[in-house]
């Protein structure tokens, strides 16, 4: 009898040890389908949020970015007021077009001038302004071998002003996925990502905590699912990884622009931007998450 109670003892105890883990994960917010006549507006694949989240800057996958003022109510986007925009040039002073135009990933630095990395020529590129002329970021070998239509649809930048990009489908020899780190004088390859399951890296960003964030997409035939993860990186290594939230398939499009920020209240948060494909069947859609610290 005293061992089969201490044996519950011991099973109430493990028990409760378990239910006193604390498990971060993301808060939904809010979405919002943001709508435009014109005929650039849509197949937005990048995103940075300022401000507060009052102003933002959006990047098509056809060279045209936009600025943007974000209207709110309490944690609502409740409207989008379009203050600019603008071609995307090549070095040459040219609109960008074709797979040469095919941007996918923006990262804003501390001077006010940002860095978009291409998808289908794959290459980053400088911008001091958004109408200036691109200035191209040296291309070692290891980008020659990456796929077509599958490499750098992700960009961010630590607060030191290094950039990190990382292809969508190319993978190491062990299936990782490399994560490639410019530090203003070359390109390094300080660590990897582990590959899981079929999602693939669409977008990133350091948030104000200093973190790591890779948004993640996964296609089916029914519809789209969205991951977000984090780490915390120490010079040429990385943490423990967190998963903050994977969806159904159909809980929101097809997300491909992420930024983290904090809000009035201190709060992180992380909004994303769907890429329409400039299909009527989809739709631009501002999506929010609160996140845990």
């Amino acid at each position: 009898m005293r061992r089969s109670l201490a044996i519950q003892l011991i099973a109430t105890l493990l028990a409760g040890a378990v239910w006193a883990v604390e498990v971060k994960t993301a808060t939904y917010l809010n979405s919002f389908v943001w709508r435009h006549p014109a005929e650039w507006f849509g197949g937005f694949s990048a995103l940075y949020i300022s401000d507060n989240g009052r102003h933002m800057l959006a990047l098509s996958d056809r060279s045209v970015l936009v600025r943007a003022t974000i209207a709110r109510d309490e944690d609502d986007i409740t409207g989008v007021r379009i203050t600019g925009n603008w071609p995307v040039l090549s070095s040459t002073g040219r609109p960008l077009s074709g797979e040469a135009g095919d941007s996918e990933g923006i990262a804003v630095a501390p001077d006010g001038s940002h860095y978009i990395s291409f998808e289908s020529v794959h290459r980053v590129a400088r911008y001091a302004t958004p109408d200036a002329e691109a200035r191209v970021l040296p291309r070692p070998k290891a980008f020659e071998n990456l796929k077509l239509n599958g490499s750098f649809e992700a960009l961010a930048i630590d607060n030191q002003g290094w950039l990190y990009t990382l292809p969508e489908r190319s993978r190491t020899e062990a299936g990782d996925i490399p994560v490639y780190r410019w530090d203003g004088q070359g390109w390094s390859t300080p660590f990897v990502l582990s590959q899981r399951g079929k999602f693939l890296p669409v977008s990133a960003d350091f948030g104000p905590d200093g973190r790591f964030y890779l948004l993640e997409r996964a296609l089916s035939l029914t519809g789209f699912r969205t991951r977000l993860r984090r780490w915390q990186i120490t010079e040429d290594s990385v943490g423990a990884e967190e998963n903050l939230f994977t969806t159904g398939t159909g809980t929101h499009d097809n997300l491909e622009g992420l930024s983290v920020w904090r809000d009035d209240q201190g709060r992180l948060r992380a909004t994303m931007i769907s890429d329409d494909n400039f299909l009527v069947l989809q739709r631009t859609e501002l999506v929010e998450y609160l996140l845990p610290d």
